[in-house]
C-alpha cells in the first residue's frame, strides 16, 4: 500500500493548515497539489500566454520545475508563494486544473512525491485519481458559511466585512462547481474516505484526530522523517 494520507475537499475547510501539521508530526513529506496547478497558472500569465490553450500550458506545465515544502513554492526557481495566492490566481487555476492533458503532467509529479518516501498530500482528487492505494483517505468539509469566513479571513484576500465575505461565498460555489463538474478528475469524495467535518472545529483537534486516524491504521510503525524533494 501506497504511504500516502491523501486529504481531498473544497476550498477553505482547512485541508492546508491541517496537512502541514500533521506531515510535521509524522515527520513526512507534504505537497500541496493545488499550489502547482495554481503555479502553472501564474506562469502561464507571466509567460503573457492564453490561460485557456490547452496546448500552450501543457508545455509550461511539462517543463516546469517544481520545489515545494510546508512553506514554500518554487516553480523554475522563484519562490511565487504569495503571488499565486490571489482572486485572479484562483480563476486562472480552476480554468488549468479542467483541463486533461495538463492534469495528466502533474498527476506524474505528484506520484514521483511518494516514490521518494511517505507523503502528505491534499488537493481534490488525491484519493479517487492520484493515489487510489493510500494508506489513509480523508475528505475535509465544512459548511458554505464556514468556508467563505475563513476564506475571506487569509491574509491574501484581505477581507472581512459581511458583503465582502458574500462576495467570497458567491466565487467558492463557482469554483465548487467547477470542481466537482470537470471531466477530468473531478472533486468527489472517494468511496473509501473518511469524512472529517470541520465545521467549528479547532484546527488542532482536526489534526489530532488525523494524527489518531493515521496511527491506528499504522499500527506500531515508526513515522519516518523525509527532506524536502525537488521536481
Amino acid at each position: 500500500m501506497t504511504k500516502v494520507l491523501a486529504i481531498d475537499g473544497p476550498s477553505g475547510v482547512g485541508k492546508g493548515t491541517v496537512a502541514r501539521s500533521v506531515a510535521r508530526a509524522l515527520g513526512w513529506a507534504y505537497v500541496d497539489t493545488g499550489a502547482m496547478y495554481r503555479a502553472v497558472a501564474w506562469k502561464v500569465g507571466r509567460k503573457a500566454l492564453a490561460i485557456d490553450d490547452e496546448d500552450k500550458v501543457v508545455a509550461v506545465a511539462e517543463a516546469s520545475v517544481f520545489e515545494l515544502d510546508a512553506s514554500r513554492t518554487i516553480i523554475d526557481g522563484e519562490d511565487v508563494t504569495s503571488l499565486i495566492r490571489t482572486p485572479e490566481i484562483d480563476v486562472a487555476s480552476a480554468t488549468v486544473a479542467r483541463m486533461p492533458r495538463v492534469r495528466r503532467a502533474l498527476v506524474a509529479r505528484q506520484r514521483d512525491y511518494a516514490a521518494a518516501g511517505p507523503v502528505v498530500m491534499e488537493g481534490r482528487d488525491i484519493g479517487t485519481v492520484v493515489f487510489p492505494d493510500a494508506v489513509v483517505k480523508l475528505y475535509l468539509d465544512a459548511t458554505p458559511e464556514e468556508r467563505a469566513s475563513r476564506r475571506a479571513k487569509d491574509p491574501a484576500h484581505g477581507l472581512s466585512r459581511a458583503g465582502e465575505i458574500r462576495v467570497v461565498a458567491s466565487a467558492l460555489a463557482t469554483r465548487d462547481r467547477l470542481d466537482r463538474t470537470r471531466q477530468a478528475s473531478p472533486l468527489t469524495r472517494a468511496d473509501d474516505a473518511i469524512l472529517i467535518e470541520t465545521t467549528g472545529v479547532p484546527a488542532l483537534d482536526v489534526v489530532a484526530r488525523v494524527l489518531d486516524i493515521v496511527r491506528e491504521r499504522l499500527g506500531d510503525e515508526p513515522p519516518v522523517d523525509s527532506a524536502k524533494t525537488n521536481h
